[in-house]
């Protein structure tokens, strides 16, 4: 049974309601890429009908705090691909209240005093950097399990950048439209990695990629110099953007940024983790994503010059770090 996947925009009071009618036993709050669809996929092999929360990092605790306040039931709220942030310990609590099993998977860079603080107030608590969200889900929630283990080796081969199997790549693609994450899950759930539609979506969307990023390459401008850092509007495909600004100019660290002011930063030095927590957000060493706090001034800046203050700050703090 597909379940109920409610996402980031709808009305929280909608939200409210349809989980406190909910049927399904087990309610899953995950992030929004293709390590979160696939870690739904596991569950869903595992536990059949879900309640599906796909969240972006910034709506976590908003979401979070909606689901806490829907009586549990003694059923299990599973959280994974989402790493820690301040105030779930208050709310995670006041689900555990409500009668919520509480299991939190995640392979984001914790602090041992997050994971202490997050441990008494959860059944379970996995964090394992090795692996991706998906493939922590399959180890715990299917062992031994051929279909369970395919899906979570092509995913984490996407998510940790490891790039060695082709039908990663595809996947990660074709799941940057949010239109394609439900089919996509989907498939995976079935053990289906790729078929006709995702071939189909993905040669669409490699044309229109290839346009956007010939836009953000030829945008770019760089600082640093301990490191080559380089700043770049993004169009659209943060990664794929990243990686072509990295093989054509030569980068050490990039920078993609949004017209909102949202980042994502890639980087050959393990800081990526370190730079963006300075900025409001987090991820991985060598992946991860922030937002710097654009006034209109900063906008209409960005938008006709491509800079902007905010990256002379956030090159002072790559640089200071290592």
């Amino acid at each position: 049974m597909k379940g109920l996947p409610f996402r980031q925009g709808k009305p929280l009071k909608e939200m409210g309601e349809a989980l406190r009618s909910r049927r399904a036993r087990v309610v899953h709050l995950t992030h929004n890429d293709l390590d979160a669809a696939g870690a739904d996929a596991i569950h869903r092999m595992k536990y059949g009908e879900i309640f599906t929360l796909f969240s972006s990092v910034g709506s976590f605790v908003t979401l979070l705090s909606v689901v806490v306040e829907s009586e549990g039931r003694g059923d299990l709220l599973s959280l994974s691909d989402l790493g820690y942030q301040h105030g779930a310990e208050r709310l995670l609590r006041k689900a555990r209240s409500h009668g919520w099993k509480v299991e939190w998977r995640d392979h984001h860079r914790w602090q041992e005093s997050e994971q202490e603080s997050i441990r008494g107030v959860v059944d379970l608590l996995h964090v394992d950097t090795e692996r991706c969200a998906c493939g922590i889900a399959a180890g715990d929630l299917l062992p031994g399990d051929p279909r369970a283990a395919e899906v979570a080796r092509v995913v984490c081969d996407y998510d940790l950048w490891k790039n060695q199997d082709p039908r990663s790549a595809i996947l990660g693609r074709v799941l940057s439209k949010n239109r394609n994450r439900d089919y996509i899950r989907d498939r995976l759930s079935e053990g289906v990695i790729l078929d006709d539609r995702i071939r189909e979506e993905y040669r669409k969307i490699e044309e229109e990629m290839q346009g956007m990023i010939e836009r953000s390459v030829a945008r770019t401008r760089f600082l640093g110099n301990r490191y080559r850092i380089a700043f770049a509007p993004l169009y659209g495909y943060p990664n794929e953007t990243a990686a072509e600004i990295r093989k054509r100019l030569g980068s050490d660290i990039e920078v993609v940024v949004s017209s909102s002011g949202k980042f994502s930063i890639r980087s050959v030095p393990p800081v990526s983790h370190l730079v963006a927590r300075q900025f409001g957000g987090g991820g991985h060493p060598h992946a991860s994503g922030g937002i710097f706090p654009f006034t209109l001034v900063d906008r209409i800046r960005f938008f006709f010059v491509g800079e902007t203050p905010h990256f002379h700050r956030l090159a002072e703090v790559a640089e200071s770090l290592g």
